[in-house]
C-alpha cells in the first residue's frame, strides 16, 4: 500500500519501528468475523487487503453497520485502549490483517510522537466519518441516505485503487445496505431500484456497480471525499 498516492511516505525510522512492530498477519474468508464485541484482544491490527464491516447487535438480532474498513484502516484500536471490543468486526470479503504487538504500543507513543499523531488523526478521521453518517441516517432522505452511502464506498474504495481491473463493484448486498441506513429490507430494495432507474447504479450478483458518482454526489447532497495524504501504519 506504501506506494499508493494516498498515504504520506514513512521516515526510515519510522518504517525500521513499524517493521519491528508488526508480527505476523492474518487472513479471514468472507463473512468471517475478525472480532467480536467483548472480546479482548492482545493485538492491534491494520487491514491489508479486503472490505470489512463495524456492526453493534441488539439482543433480538437486529443488526446496524457502524462503518466500513478497507486497507490501511486500523482495526481493534479500541479494544487495545479500553480493554474489549465494543463492536464486533466482520468481513465482506477475504481480508489480510497486519498484526501488530499491542504492549509496543506505548513505545510507539513515547519514541514516535509523529507516529503516535498518525494514530490521533485516524481515530479523528474515524469520527468525521460517522459524524457523516449519523447526519446521514437523521435528516437525509431513504434515497439521499442510499447514494450517499453508495457514493462514500466508492470515493474511498477509489482513492485505494481497489477498482484497478475496471470494475467498480462495491462487495455488499442489500441487506448490508438496509442495517447501515436503519430501513427495512423491503424500502431498501425500492430505494435502490430508484437509484437503479435513474442510471446512478446497477445491483449486480456481487454487489453494486456503480454507474455515475456525480450523479450520487448530486443526489446525496454531498460534496465527496477531500482526504489529505493520510497515515498508514
Amino acid at each position: 500500500m506504501r506506494p499508493l498516492p494516498l498515504f504520506r511516505p514513512f521516515k526510515a525510522e519510522e518504517l525500521a519501528f513499524v517493521s519491528h512492530f508488526k508480527i505476523g498477519e492474518l487472513a479471514f474468508g468472507a463473512s468471517a468475523t475478525i472480532l467480536a464485541e467483548g472480546e479482548q484482544s492482545e493485538h492491534l491490527f491494520t487491514v491489508l487487503s479486503g472490505w470489512g464491516f463495524r456492526y453493534k447487535m441488539l439482543d433480538d438480532g437486529r443488526r446496524q453497520i457502524l462503518n466500513y474498513v478497507m486497507p490501511g484502516d486500523i482495526v481493534g484500536l479500541q479494544g487495545t485502549l479500553m480493554g474489549e471490543m465494543q463492536h464486533s468486526i466482520e468481513a465482506l470479503s477475504p481480508v489480510v490483517l497486519c498484526v501488530f504487538q499491542r504492549d509496543r504500543l506505548a513505545e510507539l507513543y513515547r519514541e514516535h510522537p509523529d507516529l503516535a499523531y498518525d494514530l490521533t488523526w485516524i481515530a479523528a478521521r474515524e469520527e468525521r466519518m460517522l459524524d457523516e453518517n449519523l447526519l446521514s441516517i437523521g435528516r437525509r432522505s431513504a434515497v439521499e441516505r442510499a447514494a450517499y452511502l453508495i457514493a462514500f464506498l466508492y470515493q474511498r474504495a477509489a482513492t485505494l485503487e481497489l477498482f484497478s481491473s475496471g470494475w467498480s463493484v462495491i462487495p455488499v448486498t442489500q441487506q448490508h445496505v438496509a442495517d447501515t441506513l436503519g430501513l427495512s429490507i423491503v424500502h431498501t430494495n425500492k430505494t435502490l431500484k430508484k437509484l437503479a432507474a435513474r442510471g446512478l447504479l446497477r445491483w449486480a450478483e456481487k454487489g453494486c456497480d456503480v454507474h455515475d458518482i456525480d450523479g450520487l454526489l448530486a443526489l446525496a447532497g454531498w460534496d465527496g471525499l477531500s482526504e489529505p495524504k493520510r497515515p498508514l501504519i
